[in-house]
């Protein structure tokens, strides 16, 4: 079985407290790990993570701890950024043993289907402003300036705050909107010319969906675990969505 989570949003003080939300993600992994071939997490498992050179963030070390454990067990743990954890470097994968994919998105297969997997911030067409901080969010030379010239302390707060008031500034979740979305639009127009994919995997928009794209091939986002944690599952007989029952 492979398993897939998105948008656990980790030290975001919006829903239940941060530690519960630790508490709440560690005991699936331990849960799924029973009968994972893979676990895959796409995009915004924290709410904001940097990565200095001899610095990372403070916190989460329940969580951090867990990866370690499940990863020297021999449990695969697949990490795709997402915008709030798109600094993710080398700590994750070196001290935690998590595999990096530090890309968009990435076309594998999975128990006998072809998966396209990505957080979804970077697909599709966006308005002037998104598309903007996604430039800035990525530029090589402000990323250096960033870790040469800011204080980490000054750095984790403006950080914080940054992801916080965008979150608290919008509703947790949004109503689907189906082909309005630009991620399924991407995903639609992708599928034209990529026949071989089965399956689109995405979060991002905190939506819990599978919507059709072609006969053949649906896109799943993965929705949230602020309000409602679910999750993903796929093995050879398909795709599902499950909501995750709490035992905390």
């Amino acid at each position: 079985m492979y398993y897939f989570a998105s948008d656990i949003h980790l030290g975001l003080a919006v829903g239940q407290t941060a530690t519960y939300r630790e508490r709440l993600f560690i005991q699936w992994l331990d849960e799924v790990s029973l009968d994972a071939e893979a676990i895959y997490l796409v995009g915004d498992i924290f709410d904001f993570w940097y990565e200095y050179k001899r610095v990372v963030p403070k916190g989460f070390t329940r969580l951090l701890g867990k990866f370690s454990e499940l990863t020297d067990r021999g449990v695969k743990i697949h990490f795709f950024p997402g915008n709030h954890d798109l600094w993710a470097y080398d700590y994750l994968q070196t001290e935690c043993g998590l595999i990096l994919h530090p890309v968009d998105y990435e076309i594998i297969e999975l128990a006998g289907h072809r998966i396209f997997i990505g957080h979804g911030d970077t697909l599709g067409k966006r308005n002037i402003q998104g598309r903007l901080l996604c430039r800035i969010f990525r530029s090589r030379p402000l990323r250096w300036a960033f870790s040469n010239f800011i204080h980490p302390n000054a750095a984790m707060r403006f950080g914080q705050w940054w992801s916080g008031s965008n979150r608290r500034s919008k509703p947790i979740k949004h109503p689907f909107r189906g082909l309005e979305e630009p991620i399924v639009r991407f995903a639609a127009d992708f599928a034209k010319h990529h026949p071989e994919i089965d399956l689109f995997i995405c979060g991002h928009i905190h939506c819990n969906e599978v919507f059709p794209l072609t006969e053949k091939c649906d896109i799943a986002f993965l929705g949230e675990w602020i309000d409602q944690p679910t999750y993903g599952k796929l093995d050879r007989n398909g795709f599902s969505l499950e909501t995750y029952q709490v035992k905390i």
